[in-house]
């Protein structure tokens, strides 16, 4: 039987996989992430040129191993040696078959909020790649876009800012300053209201708790 936060999870993303797809997104809902790891493998055909960003969600849920792993084009950010090489891999991440990446929040009504430090993720969701493939955990989803841009930097960004062992003020007291230092993770703001191409962008929202 479905505990009251699985059954939670299903009626709200069942309504978020409607409001996406009128936003002309492609959406899906899978109740676990080793579901979540099987759609997303199923999008992608083989031989394609995949690579992602900094996701968290992506990592831990095992998508980017079984991609190393399977018979793909991989372009992967980690194995750069060297800022320039990491840079490289960022610009030629740009120009791939499928871009992976989680969203840091996403509104009840299906609008997707994200905000990069270096910019190279928000590039690609808007522009680039020939598909997006998007993980989100129902932890990131908030009422409204306010809600979810309130939710980023009050409590991903200071986490995010951490795990980067970044030298930030929300790092020290975990909660946002409005800072401009030259560390700061909250450059670029991303809205992204409406999906276009239709279907470029590929939404899996996952019934679990994932990433920041």
């Amino acid at each position: 039987m479905a505990t009251p936060k699985e059954l939670r999870n299903e009626l709200l993303g069942k309504t978020l996989v409607e409001n996406l797809e009128k936003r002309h997104f492609e959406a899906y809902y899978c109740p676990t992430a080793a579901e979540a790891l099987e759609k997303a493998v199923s999008l992608i055909p083989e031989k394609s040129s995949v690579s992602w960003g900094g996701s968290t969600t992506i990592r831990e849920m095992g998508l980017t191993k079984a991609l190393h792993e399977g018979d793909y084009e991989v372009i992967d950010r980690d194995l750069g040696k060297t800022p320039a090489e990491v840079a490289e891999l960022h610009r030629k991440g740009l120009l791939v078959d499928y871009y992976l990446t989680s969203t840091n929040a996403i509104s009840e009504d299906g609008i997707m909020v994200n905000i990069d430090g270096t910019g190279n993720r928000v590039a690609a969701i808007c522009f680039g790649p020939k598909n997006v493939i998007v993980i989100c955990g129902m932890n990131k989803v908030a009422k409204d876009v306010d809600a979810a841009v309130k939710r980023i930097r009050g409590y991903a960004a200071p986490v995010n800012s951490m795990r980067f062992m970044g030298k930030t003020p929300c790092a020290t007291t975990g909660r946002c300053h409005n800072c401009t230092s030259e560390e700061c993770i909250c450059n670029e703001i991303l809205i992204t209201r409406l999906c276009r191409p239709a279907k470029r962008i590929k939404v899996i929202l996952v019934g679990e708790d994932m990433g920041f």
